[in-house]
């Protein structure tokens, strides 16, 4: 089942005194339950791709369709409540806010979504397991190491039950262990109950793990290739 269609999409960015085409004319389908790494060098539009799928950047021309919905026919307001309700997202600097818990990390989304006060402790207690984190849940995010601080944003971003997740750079500021923990983390939670993962990446890691490997180059897509597994 298609989860997002892309079509002709374009992204250029108007300078002072140039025009950069960031990403060019690019046609996509992501299907349910992929495991898919997007790389590239620096500059290759991995991360305006990527922010365009998530709804945080609009396109200059083309259209994403996420579901049934065409992310161009919603305004702002309603954009925001669609990405609340359908896309979960880790970032390189893990985002966490540093004055709640990990539990209250997580539960933070759910409760702006109005969930049912019981429905969010019992999903914020089982999703803090299945990242291995049930002891941490009173945990601030300085009391955490940085392997952990990004499980609880893995946590946050699956807490919402989306229909996909966009990780940028996830492991770029982690240790080897901690990126290895991660990694297996994630693809667990892909095979066990088919959440479609997006990586933008540099680390030769991730797209190991990655089952398809999407290369951009000046914003074109110049390879798109499934591993056998």
């Amino acid at each position: 089942m298609k989860v997002i269609e892309i079509k002709n999409l374009t992204k250029i960015y108007n300078g002072s005194s140039v025009q950069v085409t960031a990403v060019d004319n690019v046609d996509l389908v992501i299907e349910e339950g992929e495991f898919t790494a997007i790389v590239g060098p620096s500059g290759s539009g991995k991360t305006t791709l990527l922010n365009m799928i998530g709804g945080l950047d609009s396109p200059t021309s083309g259209e994403i369709v996420v579901g049934n919905t065409n992310l161009a026919t919603l305004n702002s307001k309603q954009l925001v409540d669609f990405r609340l309700h359908n896309i979960g997202f880790v970032f390189q600097a893990y985002n966490l806010i540093p004055v709640l818990t990990a539990g209250e990390n997580i539960s933070f989304i759910m409760e702006m979504q109005g969930k049912p006060k019981k429905m969010i402790t019992k999903r914020t207690i089982e999703i803090l397991k299945e990242v291995g984190l049930a002891d941490r849940e009173k945990s601030r995010p300085n009391q955490l190491s940085g392997g952990q601080q990004q499980r609880v944003a893995v946590a946050r971003a699956l807490a919402s039950k989306p229909k996909f997740i966009i990780a940028d750079e996830p492991t770029a500021n982690l240790d080897t262990k901690s990126t290895e923990n991660l990694l297996d983390i994630m693809e667990e939670l892909n095979r066990r109950e088919n959440i479609t993962f997006i990586f933008s990446t540099h680390d030769q890691r991730v797209v190991n793990k990655a089952r398809r490997i999407i290369v951009l180059e000046d914003g074109k897509i110049v390879k798109d290739e499934q591993k056998n597994v």
